[in-house]
C-alpha cells in the first residue's frame, strides 16, 4: 500500500517568495494533501504575528513549522560569499535535522517542494533520497534566462560576476531581450550586492535542479508560451490566488487593512488608482512627495500602500496638508487584501513595482498597470506587461532617478484612456481564469501533480 503523501514546502525567506508558495500549499490542503510548511525563524515569526486568527480551518493537514537561520553576528568579518556559504551550509543541517525529527502520525516526508532559489533544500532532500520538486515563484521568461547562463558563461557573453558583453540577448522572438538594465539579478543600487546575486543565487540554479522530475510555476501556458516550450519538467499551475481561501492566508510579514475595501465601496467604477510597490521597494522623501503629489494632481481616488518601512530616510513623512487635502479622495494603508482589491470593480489601474505575484494578480484580475520596476525580475516583467502583453505602460523615472508628479499624472492620465491596454487586460483575465476552471490548462496540470505524488 502505498504511503499517503506529507509534503514538506520551503521557500525562500522573502515575502514575494513565501506568498505564492503559501498559495500552493493552501491548494494541496483542498486536495487532502497533508503539508508542512517550512520558514526560517524570523520570517516565521513575521508571519505568524501577521495572521488576523488562528489557522484552525486547515490546520489538520497545514503546520507551519521553522528552522533558525545563521544570523549575521555569527559570522563577524566574512564577505558576502562566505556568509552565504556558511548559512546554506547551516541551513542544510537544520532541515535535514527536521526531517528527520519531524513526528507527524508516523507521516515521513515523502517530497519536497523547494523555491529554486534555494538550491540547498533540493539537495537535502536529494541526498535524503526525497522526491525534490522545484517551484518558480517569478516568470518563466527569466527561468529560461537562468537555463542558458552556462552556456552564455562559457561563450563569454556572460562573465562571472553576470555581466553581459553584448547589447541584449534574445532566446526567442517572443519573449523580451534581456541586456543590463533588465537582468534577473539587477540590483541598481550597489554593483557588489548585484554581482553576489549572481554568483549566489542564479549561476547554479541549472544544477541545483537537475534532482527534480517536475518543476511547478506560478504562471500558465497561454502567458508565456514561447517559455514554457524551452523549459523540461515544467508544469504551468499558476495563477495561484488566495482570495478563494477560507479564514486566514499565512503568506502576508504585515497584517492586512480590510478597511480599504469598505472605502472602495464607496467609489465609482473604475475609477481608482492603486499603488502597491511591493515589500522591498523604498524610497527617499523627494521621491515619496513626487508621490504623494502626483497622486493629488491627478484628482482621481486613490488607494496607496504605504508600509512603516517605505522610505529609506527613518524621519521622512508625507507632505504638510496632504493627508487633510485628498482626505475626501485618498485612502493610505499600511498593506492591502491585494487580490480582493483589485478584483473591486471601483479599481482604473494599478500602479506596480511589478513583482510576479502583483504581476499575475493584477493579470488575473483584468487591471492595466502602470510600471514602476525597482530590482531584479521586475524589469523583464515590465518588459511583458508593456510590451508583449500590451496590458500597461511605464513611468519613467527623470536623470536623478526620480518619477515626477507631472509624469505620475500624464501617465494615469494616458493608461486609464487607452481602450486597447483595457481590452488586452480583459482578455488575459478571461484566459487566466479559464486555466483554473475545470479542463484548463493550469488545472489539468494541477491535477496530474495531484495524481502522481499520491501514486
Amino acid at each position: 500500500m502505498a504511503r499517503k503523501p506529507h509534503l514538506m514546502l520551503i521557500p525562500f525567506a522573502a515575502q514575494g517568495h513565501v506568498a505564492p508558495m503559501m498559495k500552493l500549499a493552501y491548494n494541496l490542503v483542498h486536495h487532502g494533501i497533508k503539508v508542512t510548511f517550512v520558514n526560517t525563524l524570523s520570517m516565521h515569526e513575521k508571519i505568524m504575528s501577521a495572521l488576523p486568527q488562528k489557522l484552525e480551518e486547515v490546520q489538520s493537514l497545514l503546520s507551519l513549522v521553522s528552522i533558525p537561520e545563521l544570523l549575521e553576528s555569527d559570522t563577524p568579518g566574512k564577505d558576502m560569499d562566505e556568509a552565504a556559504e556558511n548559512a546554506s551550509r547551516f541551513l542544510q543541517t537544520q532541515l535535514q535535522n527536521l526531517i528527520q525529527n519531524i513526528d507527524d502520525d508516523g507521516r515521513e516526508v515523502t517530497h519536497v517542494i523547494a523555491d529554486v532559489s534555494i538550491g540547498w533544500a533540493l539537495k537535502v532532500a536529494n541526498q535524503m533520497g526525497i522526491k525534490a520538486v522545484g517551484f518558480i515563484p517569478y516568470g518563466l521568461g527569466n527561468f529560461v534566462f537562468i537555463l542558458h547562463v552556462s552556456k552564455l558563461m562559457e561563450t563569454g557573453i556572460i562573465d562571472a560576476n553576470g555581466v553581459i558583453k553584448e547589447d541584449s540577448i534574445c532566446l526567442s522572438k517572443d519573449i523580451p531581450a534581456w541586456d543590463t538594465q533588465n537582468l534577473l539579478w539587477r540590483y541598481p543600487f550597489d554593483e557588489e550586492v548585484q554581482k553576489f546575486l549572481f554568483r549566489h543565487y542564479f549561476s547554479n540554479i541549472l544544477q541545483d535542479v537537475k534532482c527534480c522530475n517536475t518543476i511547478l510555476a506560478n504562471s500558465f501556458y497561454q502567458l508565456e508560451t514561447a517559455a514554457c516550450n524551452l523549459i523540461p519538467n515544467i508544469l504551468p499551475i499558476g495563477p495561484l490566488l488566495s482570495r478563494d481561501v477560507s479564514g486566514a492566508f499565512a503568506g502576508n510579514l504585515w497584517m492586512e487593512d480590510s478597511s480599504c475595501l469598505s472605502w472602495l465601496d464607496q467609489q465609482c467604477t473604475d475609477s481608482v488608482i492603486y499603488a502597491a510597490f511591493g515589500s522591498t521597494v523604498f524610497c527617499s522623501q523627494e521621491q515619496l512627495d513626487e508621490l504623494a503629489i502626483g497622486f493629488e494632481i491627478t484628482g482621481r481616488p486613490f488607494l496607496w500602500v504605504v508600509r512603516s518601512d517605505f522610505s529609506k530616510e527613518t524621519a521622512a513623512k508625507l507632505p504638510d496638508g496632504f493627508i487633510e487635502r485628498v482626505g475626501n479622495y485618498g485612502k493610505i494603508v499600511e498593506w492591502a487584501p491585494q487580490e480582493k482589491v483589485l478584483a473591486h470593480p471601483s479599481i482604473a489601474c494599478f500602479f506596480s513595482h511589478c513583482g510576479w505575484n502583483s504581476t499575475m494578480e493584477g493579470v488575473s484580475m483584468g487591471v492595466p498597470f502602470l510600471c514602476w520596476p525597482y530590482i531584479v525580475d521586475q524589469f523583464h516583467n515590465r518588459d511583458n506587461i508593456c510590451k508583449t502583453w500590451k496590458v500597461g505602460v511605464e513611468v519613467i523615472a527623470n536623470e536623478n532617478g526620480i518619477v515626477k508628479r507631472d509624469e505620475i499624472k500624464n501617465k494615469v492620465e494616458k493608461l486609464v484612456s487607452d481602450e486597447d491596454i483595457k481590452a488586452n487586460s480583459l482578455k488575459l483575465k478571461e484566459i487566466a481564469g479559464k486555466n483554473m476552471r475545470e479542463s484548463g490548462s493550469s488545472f489539468m496540470n494541477f491535477k496530474s501533480f495531484i495524481d502522481k505524488i499520491e501514486e
